[in-house]
């Protein structure tokens, strides 16, 4: 194993990862990627910090980072936890505390370790505060409290989960946002991650000589939007679900003429009552869900 050490930053070569933490890694596998440590320290549930170090390592191509998450970090007893963590694997440290003591004694340690410490929250509470001209509240997991925001979450998941693929379909007109698509083209998880968002999302699938809901054209309030991907992303995603449920196909379910004659069909009645369109051949999940909230906020606004 080829180790160097960079200001307490511990970047390598290997073949082999810790068992105690996540391997987050990108999409590009790579020869011989490098390594890197980083801890994650949070006393809510970590979720902002995942999604900020996955944001940025992304970036940084041919480098695969070994995730070390410690949410809920509360007291002294559970920092030192924290700190003996990171001196067995030395790397980056972000953090999320808003407890001062906990936050000295993190920082003290890191700095006796030679290791890079930062606070992710700090800068932009420091920015608010001095727009503002107001304190923060230092209140652990703020945005986790059981708000109206919350409960309309929780509201918008309990719609979309008896609503997926089809279900309740004369309940549609108390959705948000309907999406339709052939099958394989994302509609199950897009619409849970609207509803994380506290959307009230129904999706039908397409399924070819069955005609969709007849009064989907007369529904005034939800936004509805036609999903598509190219047959040959449709067909690939097909077949690995044939071979994942040891399912048997009779040749049309991943064939690539048969998913295009889909697609086509499935655009047509799209244009036919003018429902936008999102391609999410090349999209994740959450870049088709940007799409379709700014869709819906424009078409919020025409309603």
């Amino acid at each position: 194993m080829k180790d160097s050490s960079l200001y307490g930053i511990s970047l390598c070569q290997a073949k082999a990862y810790p068992q105690n933490c996540t391997f987050y890694t990108d999409l590009m596998p790579h020869k011989n990627p490098l390594f890197c440590h980083v801890h994650l320290v949070s006393d809510s549930t970590g979720e902002t910090l995942i999604a900020v170090c996955r944001a940025v390592s992304s970036q940084f191509k041919h480098v695969r980072v070994l995730e070390h998450i410690h949410p809920l970090i509360r007291n002294k007893g559970q920092i030192d936890q924290v700190i003996a963590s990171v001196d067995r694997s030395p790397g980056l440290v972000l953090y999320t505390l808003v407890d001062e003591e906990l936050v000295e004694a993190l920082q003290s340690a890191c700095e006796e370790l030679s290791i890079p410490c930062q606070s992710i929250l700090s800068p932009v509470m420091q920015m608010f505060g001095s727009y503002l001209g107001l304190e923060a509240t230092a209140q652990a997991g703020a945005q986790h409290s059981l708000n109206n925001e919350y409960f309309k979450r929780i509201d918008a998941l309990n719609y979309t989960m008896i609503h997926d693929d089809g279900q309740l379909n004369h309940e549609l007109d108390s959705a948000d946002i309907i999406l339709l698509g052939i099958s394989r083209t994302s509609k199950t998880p897009t619409s849970i991650y609207l509803a994380n968002r506290g959307f009230k999302t129904a999706n039908i699938p397409l399924v070819p000589n069955i005609p969709p809901p007849v009064h989907l054209s007369q529904l005034k309030k939800p936004l509805i939007v036609g999903l598509i991907a190219s047959p040959d992303r449709i067909s690939q995603v097909r077949q690995n679900r044939i071979l994942g449920l040891g399912m048997k196909d009779n040749g049309s379910y991943a064939d690539k003429r048969q998913i295009a004659g889909e697609v086509n069909e499935a655009k047509r009645l799209f244009n036919k009552y003018k429902w936008p369109i999102i391609d999410v051949t090349r999209k994740s999940i959450e870049e088709t869900a940007a799409a379709i909230i700014s869709l819906y906020n424009n078409h919020e606004t025409d309603f």
